[in-house]
C-alpha cells in the first residue's frame, strides 16, 4: 500500500503535536532539550535536572528566558535561543513531560556541610535576618506550584544559581532571593547546596491540574 509524501508529513505533524498524551520522549523539542540536561533529564553540568520538577516552575522559567528576563552567562547563551519560538503550548507540554519523569538525587555534596545546610534549610539564619528556605520551598524541598524543586539538584548548580543571585543576576523573581542570597557568605551557600543535594522525594504527577493557574 503506497502512502503520498503529503499524507506523511501530515501524519509528521500530527505525532508531533501529540506527543505528550502518547508519553514518548521521542519529540524533537525533548531531543533539544536532552542534549543539556540529559536522557532522562537528570541533568549534565551546568544545565540543571529537569525530572521531576514543578511544572509550573519550568513554564516560567521558560516564559523569563524568552523575555530575558533570566540574564546569568549561560541563560544567554543557551536558553535564551532555545525558548526564543516556544509557544505557550509547546511549554505546557514540555512542563508536563519532564514533571512526569522520576527524579534522582544527585548526592554530590559536601557530607561535611550537610548538618549545616540542613540547619540553615529549616531553621534560616535569624541573625542575618534570613528566613527559613522551608517556608517557601516545602518541608522536602520540593517546591509547590512556581515555587521550584530544590531537593536532588546538583551541588554545582545549585551553588551556582546561588552565587549568580548574590552577583546581582536577575531571574523570574524580583524578591525574595536575591536579598536572600546577597546574605548567604560562600561557606553557607555551599552548605546548602551540599545539604539538598542528598534530597529525594516521589515523583509528581506531571497533570496540567497541578499547575492550571499558572498562566
Amino acid at each position: 500500500m503506497k502512502i503520498s509524501r503529503f499524507n506523511v508529513v501530515i501524519l509528521a505533524i500530527v505525532g508531533a503535536t501529540v506527543w505528550p498524551a502518547m508519553g514518548t520522549a521521542e519529540s524533537l523539542a525533548v531531543r533539544n532539550c536532552t542534549w543539556c540536561h540529559g536522557a532522562s533529564a537528570q541533568g549534565y553540568a551546568p544545565a540543571p535536572r529537569l525530572a521531576g520538577q514543578r511544572p509550573a516552575y519550568i513554564m516560567s522559567q521558560l516564559a523569563s528566558f524568552r523575555e530575558h528576563g533570566r540574564d546569568a552567562p549561560f541563560s544567554r547563551l543557551y536558553m535564551w535561543g532555545a525558548a526564543a519560538h516556544l509557544s505557550y503550548q509547546s511549554a505546557r507540554d514540555l512542563a508536563i513531560y519532564f514533571s512526569s519523569l522520576s527524579p534522582q538525587a544527585a548526592d554530590d555534596g559536601d557530607r561535611t556541610l550537610v548538618a549545616a545546610g540542613r540547619s540553615i534549610y529549616q531553621l534560616g539564619l535569624p541573625d542575618s535576618n534570613i528566613v527559613a528556605c522551608v517556608a517557601c520551598h516545602g518541608p522536602n524541598a520540593e517546591g509547590v506550584r512556581d515555587i521550584p524543586r530544590l531537593g536532588g539538584l546538583s551541588y554545582s548548580y545549585l551553588k551556582g544559581r546561588l552565587e549568580q543571585w548574590k552577583a546581582g543576576y536577575h531571574g523570574t523573581l524580583s524578591r525574595p532571593m536575591p536579598d536572600i542570597a546577597s546574605r548567604l557568605d560562600s561557606q553557607q551557600i555551599a552548605a546548602l547546596a551540599s545539604y539538598l543535594s542528598y534530597i529525594n522525594y516521589p515523583t509528581l504527577v506531571g497533570s496540567w491540574e497541578h499547575y492550571s493557574d499558572a498562566r
